[in-house]
């Protein structure tokens, strides 16, 4: 770049008075720095309790399965195959919230420690998990077509 370009680009900005910066696509006009807070331990801690939660739901779902230790053999009564179909279903559910909480708490901690995604960003990692772990149809009351 030659000198006199530099010189006319100092010039241009100069006359346009000082310039303002913008945050994270926060509008510059308006805010101040007093008005942008985030607490990062925070963000952390709260990623962490819903990363804990994984361990009581990982104990519910424990019981659940010493609770369904003696069915045995399910051929030839109804309610014995309908009670083991509900087993596996509320396994899976449960399975799903405990790995839920696992990823929506990484998430958590994660935007705390570097507080540097776009809200855009945050955005689709939050919907990729709404997508993996997408809740499952009522299936109590329904019935099946055979």
């Amino acid at each position: 770049m030659a000198w006199d370009e530099w010189e006319q680009i100092k010039a241009d900005v100069a006359a346009k008075g000082p310039a303002s910066m913008q945050l994270n696509q926060a509008p510059s006009e308006g805010v101040t720095s007093g008005d942008l807070k985030s607490n990062r331990k925070t963000w952390v801690r709260v990623g962490e309790g819903v990363t804990d939660l994984k361990g009581g739901v990982g104990k519910a779902l424990t019981k659940l399965a010493d609770g369904e230790t003696g069915l045995g053999d399910t051929t030839g009564s109804v309610s014995a195959a309908a009670q083991k179909e509900l087993y596996d279903s509320w396994k899976k559910y449960v399975s799903d919230v405990r790995g839920r909480c696992e990823a929506l708490g990484g998430l958590l901690q994660k935007a705390g420690h570097d507080l540097s995604k776009t809200d855009e960003e945050a955005l689709a990692d939050l919907e990729k998990l709404q997508v993996k772990y997408e809740d499952t149809k009522a299936v109590g009351g329904q019935s099946k077509e055979k």
